[in-house]
């Protein structure tokens, strides 16, 4: 059992030594500007800039993001599949975020997800393969390790 529990340890270690703190910015290649957005007071929630690129060199990498969650598969008690967002509201209240703002996570087990409201840190390994659905196109994806509370 000490082993195990050894090796457990190591293996935490390890992926937080690697694990990169990205932020929504960093998602954005350095050389890109988004075109200039019509301001539409229609209350359409039709999403914008549809070809904002990602970063490529993030594929593959395990990552921590921060963001807002909008569920798409699950039950009460567990979330398996989620869009994480810059900001509450998005996709939901207020049109999605280009694609490069939104991130697609799959927990093959499930998470407890405690609060919609509150902001969170999600770490896995990212992918820049997109991911299409009904609410919304998107640029990167994520196999989930965890999701705790945003500590600012």
């Amino acid at each position: 059992m000490k082993k195990i529990l050894i090796l457990i340890y190591f293996l935490t270690v390890s992926v937080q030594a690697e694990t990169l703190e990205l932020f929504w910015e960093d998602m954005i290649p350095k050389d890109y500007i988004a075109p200039q957005q019509q301001v539409s007071h229609d209350g359409s929630m039709t999403q914008q800039n549809l070809d904002a690129p990602v970063v490529r060199s993030l594929n593959g990498k395990v990552v921590k993001i921060p963001g807002f969650i909008v569920p798409l598969e699950g039950d009460n008690e567990l979330t398996r599949e989620f869009l994480l967002v810059p900001y509450f509201g998005a996709c939901i209240h207020v049109p999605p975020p280009p694609p490069n703002q939104i991130v697609y996570v799959k927990f093959s087990g499930g998470v407890p997800i405690d609060n919609l409201y509150d902001a969170v840190w999600v770490t896995g390994t990212l992918s820049t393969d997109g991911w299409e659905g009904e609410i919304a196109n998107v640029g990167y994806s994520l196999t989930g390790i965890s999701v705790t509370p945003y500590d600012g």
